[in-house]
């Protein structure tokens, strides 16, 4: 069960850093191609090719002919959702003393496979620190 929880975890993570990716191209730059995610990913535009097709079956990419990627409203509920997650990781790092690149590189892997329940204390965590004393 461990394992199966772990494949489930890898494959929603790609799809969380997909989309997240796609949200801040559109955000960035008007528009987000196949070949910036590649680029930016560092994978190959086939690779992104069969990513994005998976994302349309689960519903959370559209493409347009000639106009490239657009994340539906379950895409970019789950962008915006991963950014949140993200951000929590990075503060809490940060908060623990780490470097701001440090913990915006390990935020990148923890924030897939942190439970809840964890995410719950770093945000507890977090409120106590910035409560006045």
């Amino acid at each position: 069960a461990r394992f199966v929880r772990q494949r489930e975890a890898d494959r929603s993570a790609v799809a969380e850093d997909y989309v997240e990716l796609i949200a801040d191209l559109l955000r960035e730059e008007g528009e987000a191609r196949a070949v910036d995610l590649a680029r930016r990913m560092g994978v190959s535009q086939a690779t992104v090719t069969v990513t994005v097709g998976r994302l349309q079956r689960d519903g959370l990419v559209d493409t347009k002919p000639y106009r490239g990627l657009f994340l539906t409203e379950k895409g970019q509920a789950l962008a915006e959702t991963a950014r949140r997650r993200h951000d929590l990781v990075v503060r809490f790092l940060l908060a623990i003393g780490l470097d701001a690149e440090t913990a915006e590189a390990d935020a990148e892997g923890i924030e897939h496979h942190v439970s809840d329940k964890a995410l719950a204390a770093f945000a507890r965590f977090l409120a106590a620190q910035e409560r006045p004393r």
